[in-house]
């Protein structure tokens, strides 16, 4: 049988998963209810986390899919990704068009020389436009410096949403239709990763992705190059510096569908699951030979923001948490470090952990996992990661992409222009404008939100990392002040209603807050002291008049990712099963 390997590869939301969702159904592979976006929190957000693999046959051919993140604080995800497979489904939504990830993962893959399908996916969309957005691929395709090989893409219609796709030049069946021109597509431009010479040499494989069970331990999802991988067979593993050291395979899994069927041997070509390597890595090579020539080593661009782990010391500390010593949240982070490549930390401080990751995003999945674990710490402020080169401090730049109605298009611009953010482009359809702009990481960290805010929820924010430049100066961000209960106890509704016209508030009464907890922000950008647990003083007397009616404000309730934007840099960001809560450092001046 061949083999084919692919990925799918888009900006976020422009519908890989999905799209993969109906191919497996049509080929009868798909259990009902069940996605490829499996784990809680892709669920909950939309959004993919984490490379899966599934399978399908079409035609006696085994189509192996990895689906991949689209947003850009995983594009560790999809780099280790792109080294494995032998071609790539660009998704692309047929009304926004390319956007910034759009442009990381197809230049990834042009740079490993993959020749892309291109998939214009939810053409039903009011405003959809196939013709321009198939246009705007191709100038991106030439912008990144592809072939003519590559630039000859074929491309496919679809709407994954209906399991539905054809052939621009055919047109949309009248009634009815399926995924089946993609799948024809797919086995005429992508060549077969399976041979009869390639199964006739040595074994050489190697891991892209890592995954963990309670049973069999670590677990690697390894392609196969060449040769025949058995169960039982002892194996070499050679790591970057060229060092080999033996292990012996104890399971293989090979993919159909979603599922894992165990099997005793996998081809060259194959993508299956290895057990029995306790101590593999992504990038190694798997070797029948000692001395096998290696595979080339998997490269993960660095990260580009650091913040600090402790443990967490507040009032409230220990209430709510099941792991609160260093030493648990120690083991954790090592843990994580074995299946998360985008993840970097330092150990060597006796205070805290030091933990670099690719943006925001990353680090606040990371931490939302762990309270949902039983976690309980408390973390600083996001910073970014400095470099020297030739004695010139560089740091991290992005490029970002707004969509917005144009109304809004002048606040905006100031806003960033505030934040050393400079537009590059700007190009106006009808009622709304595309600004493409770039600027320092620096100047984007705990923006986010306040764009939602300052377009009213109407605006699309996409960003990548382009490169380090040279420093751009000082920024101003921090516009508004720390609103600090100066009192320990339960919140009052009476209290609250005479402070939310001071700012914005992130509690609700009848929560317990203690002092030098951050309760809201201020207007005026000065940090004030407050008591929210002052109640309306009694008298016996009796008032002319009823008493106002108290109509409170909903709160700005924190979670993780806002948190981690507008706490300040004398702040932390206390985090528990249950809770999470801004708060003054230890010896921070007020």
């Amino acid at each position: 049988m061949d083999i084919r390997n692919i990925a799918i590869i888009a900006h976020v939301d422009h519908g890989k998963t999905t799209l993969t969702d109906a191919l497996l159904r049509q080929q009868g592979v798909a259990v009902e209810g069940v996605s490829m976006d499996s784990n809680d929190l892709e669920r909950e957000r939309g959004i993919t986390i984490y490379a899966k693999n599934a399978a399908l046959e079409y035609k006696g051919s085994k189509i192996n899919i990895v689906d991949t993140p689209g947003h850009a604080d995983f594009g560790s995800e999809v780099e280790r990704v792109l080294r494995s497979i032998d071609s790539v489904l660009l998704v692309v939504d047929a009304q926004e068009g390319p956007m910034p990830q759009t442009r990381f993962v197809l230049k990834k893959s042009l740079e490993l020389g993959l020749k892309p399908i291109v998939v214009i996916n939810k053409i039903d969309k009011p405003a959809a436009d196939p013709a321009a957005c198939e246009e705007g691929v191709l100038e991106l395709f030439l912008e990144l410096g592809a072939n003519d090989e590559q630039s000859n893409f074929p491309v496919v219609y679809a709407i994954g949403r209906e399991g539905v796709a054809w052939s621009p030049a055919q047109g949309r069946p009248a009634s009815g239709g399926d995924l089946t021109p993609l799948l024809d597509t797919i086995l005429e431009h992508v060549a077969p990763a399976s041979s009869a010479e390639a199964a006739a040499k040595p074994l050489r494989a190697q891991p892209f992705n890592l995954g963990y069970d309670n049973f069999l331990g670590r677990l690697a999802v390894v392609r196969i190059y060449d040769g025949v991988l058995k169960t039982g067979e002892p194996v070499f593993i050679r790591n970057a510096a060229g060092t080999a050291r033996s292990g012996k395979v104890l399971k293989i899994f090979s993919f159909k569908g979603l599922d894992r069927v165990e099997v005793s041997q996998a081809p060259a070509g194959d993508i299956v699951l290895v057990a029995g390597l306790p101590d593999i890595y992504i990038g190694e090579t798997i070797c029948a030979q000692e001395d096998a020539e290696q595979l080339p080593t998997i490269a993960v661009d660095e990260p580009t923001i650091g913040l600090n782990f402790l443990v967490n010391n507040s009032p409230f500390a220990g209430r709510e948490g099941k792991f609160v010593t260093g030493r648990q949240i120690r083991a954790r982070l090592e843990k994580e470090l074995e299946i998360n490549v985008g993840l970097k930390i330092d150990f060597s401080s006796s205070e805290y952990f030091k933990v670099y990751g690719r943006g925001e995003l990353h680090i606040a999945i990371l931490l939302e996992n762990m309270r949902r674990e039983g976690f309980e710490l408390q973390v600083s402020q996001p910073q970014v990661i400095f470099h020297e080169e030739g004695g010139v401090k560089m740091e991290p730049f992005e490029e970002v992409i707004i969509d917005i109605p144009t109304s809004f298009q002048g606040a905006i611009i100031e806003r960033l222009g505030q934040r050393k953010v400079i537009i590059k482009d700007m190009r106006t359809h009808e009622n709304s404008v595309r600004l493409i702009m770039e600027g320092p990481t620096r100047g984007l960290l705990g923006y986010r939100t306040q764009f939602t805010l300052d377009t009213r929820g109407e605006g699309i924010f996409s960003s990548r990392f382009v490169e380090f430049r040279p420093y751009a100066g000082e920024i101003q961000k921090r516009a508004v002040g720390s609103m600090i209960s100066m009192a320990s106890g339960k919140v009052l509704g009476f209290s609250l209603w005479n402070l939310q016209d001071r700012g914005v508030l992130y509690i609700k009464p009848a929560v317990e807050v203690y002092e030098g907890q951050v309760i809201g922000n201020t207007s005026k950008g000065e940090q004030m002291f407050v008591n929210p647990t002052k109640g309306k003083q009694l008298t016996n007397m009796r008032a002319s008049g009823t008493d106002e009616a108290m109509h409170l404000v909903p709160p700005y309730e924190l979670t993780i990712e806002r948190g981690l934007e507008v706490m300040g840099e004398d702040e932390y960001l206390e985090i528990t099963p249950a809770s999470v809560r801004l708060r003054k450092q230890p010896g921070a001046k007020f």
